[in-house]
């Protein structure tokens, strides 16, 4: 069955669990405590798109004309205590065939702001963009240097990682080993470790995650480093190579004088792999954005401006957008406009997407 067709079940069954469950001010879902310090929560998230792609159309017409599930997720976790906490998220999208997969299954263990332990599948310690994940990015997909580290699905891996900070998320340190490419090259499985080191010069961000907009809700001058590294993690089992990944990245946001808030980030990318094929090279990006300070229309949602530039080995892609910010992350309709020139030098290829968000 075609995706397209999959996808209307799935809007239609979004839509209704979103009108039964009822909109809320900010992302919490269904909570429901157990005992003295248990509880559990049920949450959901839909993105979906209508995009227009040059000369993507299989009838030679100029553009192509498609309606998109770009994800829907049921989120779900809980806590026994204060110290043993779990997660288990799943998701879908047309990208995958119109499967549900495993998203998150963690166990956490987190014993005081200095150490804490997660087990299981999650996103590893990598780059601001991964961290934010797509409902939390400041644009509406990934940055295409973003893509080079290994994964299972959506960026997660089966793995463990400790993590602690200092100041309340002023300086944090995560750490990990996870499984990274298996089989193939990687005849011995040797496991690949990441890392990343966050410096919050301003307001700090505290947990495991972060985000690459909070909409004016704290100002902040981060800066990420990262490095991510296994044996054998390239190549074939007749000629293997090892792989290396690290980024940097930065993001500033800060509300202005008249309520507006100004976000300017960026990063860093460099993949090596030791030639044996696979994602290498270096690549980098620059997005520049501004919230609106007064509300408009019956949603009271405010208008942001965003402009975002982005190559990876000579591949370039520029970006212009408005988003319609109804509830920050919770709820948002994204416009955006763009200009796709390939790194064989060929013709550019223009797009445009009309998005819409939506978390409970």
């Amino acid at each position: 069955m075609s995706t397209k067709y999959f996808a209307l079940p799935l809007y239609a069954a979004a839509a209704c669990v979103l009108m039964v469950a009822g909109a809320g001010s900010a992302f919490a879902g269904i909570t429901q405590e157990v005992g003295d310090s248990g509880a559990y929560s049920l949450g959901i998230g839909l993105r979906a798109s209508y995009d227009a792609v040059e000369d993507a159309a299989d009838s030679g017409a100029d553009y192509s004309n498609e309606f998109n599930l770009g994800s829907i997720r049921i989120y779900g976790g809980g806590q026994l205590n204060d110290h043993i906490k779990f997660e288990g998220n799943l998701d879908g999208s047309d990208a995958d065939g119109g499967n549900i997969e495993v998203l998150d299954a963690v166990v956490k263990f987190e014993l005081s702001e200095n150490c804490n332990i997660w087990a299981g599948r999650f996103l590893p310690p990598s780059d601001r963009s991964n961290l934010s994940g797509p409902y939390f990015l400041n644009a509406w997909t990934y940055p295409i240097a973003a893509l080079g580290y290994p994964a299972i699905y959506a960026g997660r891996d089966n793995g463990v990682a400790m993590f602690g900070q200092k100041g309340g998320g002023a300086f944090k340190w995560q750490f990990g080993a996870f499984e990274g490419t298996q089989g193939g090259s990687n005849t011995e499985d040797k496991p690949v470790f990441s890392g990343r080191l966050t410096w919050n010069l301003w307001e700090p961000e505290p947990g495991y995650y972060n985000s690459s907009t909070y909409y004016g809700a704290k100002d902040v001058l981060a800066i990420g480093l990262v490095g991510m590294s296994q044996d054998n993690g390239a190549g074939t089992a007749s000629d293997p190579g090892d792989f290396t990944g690290w980024n940097v990245d930065v993001l500033m946001e800060k509300t202005v004088a008249d309520g507006g808030v100004l976000s300017l980030e960026g990063a860093y990318y460099d993949y090596d792999r030791d030639g044996k094929g696979g994602v290498e090279g270096n690549g980098s990006f620059l997005l520049a954005s501004y919230l609106m300070p007064n509300e408009v229309g019956t949603l009271g949602g405010r208008i942001q401006t965003m402009a975002r530039f982005q190559e990876f080995e000579s591949r370039e892609l520029t970006e212009v957008g408005l988003n319609y910010v109804i509830d920050g992350h919770n709820s948002r309709i994204s416009l955006v406009v763009g200009d796709d020139e390939p790194a064989s030098g060929g013709s550019s290829t223009q797009s445009v997407r009309l998005g819409i968000q939506i978390q409970i």
